[in-house]
């Protein structure tokens, strides 16, 4: 459902928000090895986030990334809005566009109500669940991994 590249931004967040006092700035390299990530993968990954004023990054010996925008402010959606688009809440399951909009027919696909119940019950999860939230959910139950 979502790419790997915002899994791993959403794993990447979650990280640098559970260790956001312990550490000013955490190097990619660090992230990288604790969450068992491909650097430069990663690198990509957080340089979006850093343009897109969720994360900080620092450069120098002491550099790295740390959470530049408050996490109660940032949802699922926006993380996933960045990374991956809004296509996942818009797009069609069957079509290769949005469902009864830009296609010729303008009629909805077959799963269309199915979906429209799902969809409209991910995005409210997914505008709804905060980083902190999450960070939460970690720190209480021992057997989640980031």
């Amino acid at each position: 459902m979502l790419s790997n590249s915002c899994r791993y931004g959403i794993r990447a967040i979650l990280y640098l928000a559970k260790h956001r006092k312990e550490n000013d700035n955490i190097g990619l390299k660090q992230i990288s090895s604790d969450l068992e990530l491909p650097m430069p993968f990663l690198a990509k990954i957080l340089q979006l986030l850093a343009k897109h004023r969720i994360l900080r990054s620092t450069k120098g010996p002491n550099g790295g990334f740390s959470i530049l925008k408050d996490p109660d402010r940032i949802t699922l959606f926006e993380i996933v809005e960045i990374i991956d688009g809004k296509e996942i809440f818009i797009n069609c399951i069957i079509h290769d566009d949005t469902c009864a909009g830009v296609r010729k027919s303008k009629k909805p696909c077959v799963v269309h109500e199915d979906y429209a119940k799902i969809r409209a019950g991910l995005i409210n999860l997914f505008k709804t669940r905060t980083i902190t939230e999450l960070v939460e959910r970690t720190n209480s139950l021992e057997k989640i991994i980031i």
